[in-house]
């Protein structure tokens, strides 16, 4: 098929003013098959892989829509009626799209506004009452203010659910199902739907609240972009970091996402390479809303080059220039590597997927390769490859203490014999005499099972 150029559609002037600086000239495969079809005011049920550039494909079709006809002022009781909404699974996907809109918008003299949790809750407040034109929300922020009658969704022109296979996945599918029986009826909207897969469910869900739908599927059976360059090291984990340093060494990329499984390590890794001159910040999921973003910021703008994360930002995360995704963990879900390695070879770009596949998470190589459907190229290390750390280099920071159930608090898991034990324990090696020690009921002790 022959590519499609932005200029071939019928677009408006200040629309394409703001194609053309965002440094957009022909249409990926999505936007050439979905845009003609949204253009002319028909919904869309799309499938794509990750970074293929889906959320251009649903914004210009909302800025064509909203500019073809004239600004309403109509308002539903007196409250704020936006006159498009975006539906996004997660904060950070739902921030990204704002960005991308105000960009693409830049001169379309429509007010775009993003609301989601963590954020300060009175200013949103204040900014939906201001008038809205396109509405870009997460379920449950939008639930809370719908129910305090902050807005009505009574004229909503165009509707856009993002990631529904990962709404389904979140729990979020009876918010989604609520919001859609109180907004416009399915066939006075401009409706689209953009889903990893169109599995049974999203159809269902498409079919229900959506008008005759048009499917798009784009290379359904390829898991991962063919621009993504993947490969694997096997490396003893107390050699992992020495391996890193030695790749970032070697690679010497301009913005790289390094992936572990757990917060501790991204804390851990975080400190060494600070130590050893890589500056690098993390983003996990209890980290504060603001510093998220801040953090987010910084490597987007290329201020902080190396960002150390959870699976928190495997999903939802549109950074231009990410050259590098560096699995340090091999993560336990395969879907899981595959929205990983999906940060990097963006709209068209290339990128690089690094594995270290150590002996505590190599198990998990199986399975990720079952769902790729080919094995992950395997390389072996030159010994120049392990570069030793600075003297002095900070082993980790401090764990935090166990926190689970009540009765175990004060112990270390699965050791009924530490000294800091709940009282009644009985484990073997207690101290005589004092788990038989009677509570001030009087009442022996409850065991603890």
């Amino acid at each position: 098929m022959d590519s499609l150029k932005f200029e071939s559609l019928p677009l408006p002037d200040s629309l394409m003013q703001g194609i053309k600086e965002a440094g957009f000239t022909e249409c990926t495969p999505i936007q050439a098959q979905t845009l003609p079809i949204t253009l002319e005011g028909k919904d869309v049920a799309g499938q794509a892989q990750t970074g293929t550039g889906k959320t251009a494909a649903f914004l210009i079709a909302i800025f064509t829509q909203l500019l073809s006809k004239p600004r309403s002022e109509e308002k539903d009781r007196g409250k704020i009626a936006p006159r498009a909404l975006v539906i996004a699974p997660t904060r950070e996907l739902a921030r990204q799209i704002e960005i991308d809109a105000v960009m693409l918008g830049k001169y379309c003299e429509l007010k775009v506004l993003c609301i989601f949790g963590g954020m300060d809750y009175e200013k949103q407040k204040r900014q939906i009452q201001e008038g809205i034109d396109v509405l870009i929300v997460t379920p449950g922020r939008l639930i809370d203010f719908y129910k305090q009658k902050l807005f009505s969704l009574k004229s909503v022109e165009v509707l856009v659910i993002d990631e529904a296979d990962r709404m389904f996945d979140m729990g979020f599918i009876s918010d989604i199902r609520y919001i859609l029986r109180n907004t416009t009826k399915y066939n006075e909207r401009l409706s689209m739907l953009y889903s990893a897969t169109l599995n049974f469910r999203v159809m269902e869900l498409c079919y229900e609240h959506m008008n005759d739908p048009v499917p798009i599927k784009i290379n359904p059976e390829k898991k991962v972009v063919d621009q993504v360059k993947q490969w694997l090291y096997h490396v003893g984990s107390h050699e992992k970091f020495r391996l890193l340093l030695g790749i970032l060494k070697q690679e010497s990329g301009d913005k790289i996402l390094i992936f572990t499984n757990t917060k501790w390590e991204a804390e851990k890794l975080e400190l060494k390479l600070n130590y050893n001159d890589y500056p690098a910040g993390v983003i996990s999921g209890d980290l504060p809303q603001r510093k998220r973003i801040s953090m987010l910021e910084k490597f987007t703008t290329g201020e902080l080059p190396i960002m150390i994360a959870t699976d928190v930002a495997s999903r939802g995360l549109h950074i231009d220039g990410v050259t590098h995704v560096i699995n340090y963990d091999l993560p336990q879900d395969s879907e899981d590597y595959i929205h990983r390695i999906g940060r990097t070879a963006r709209a068209g770009a290339k990128g690089d997927a690094i594995s270290l596949a150590c002996e505590d998470y190599a198990l998990n190589l199986e399975r990720i390769e079952e769902a790729l459907e080919h094995p992950i190229p395997v390389e072996w290390p030159e010994e120049n490859m392990f570069i030793d750390e600075k003297e002095g280099t900070p082993k980790a920071p401090p764990r935090k203490r166990f926190s689970g159930p009540r009765e175990n608090r004060g112990r270390r898991p699965g050791n009924s014999n530490s000294s800091g034990g709940p009282r009644g324990s009985q484990g073997r090696g207690r101290s005589s005499g004092s788990s038989a020690r009677k509570n001030r009921s009087g009442r022996p002790p409850r065991r603890v099972t």
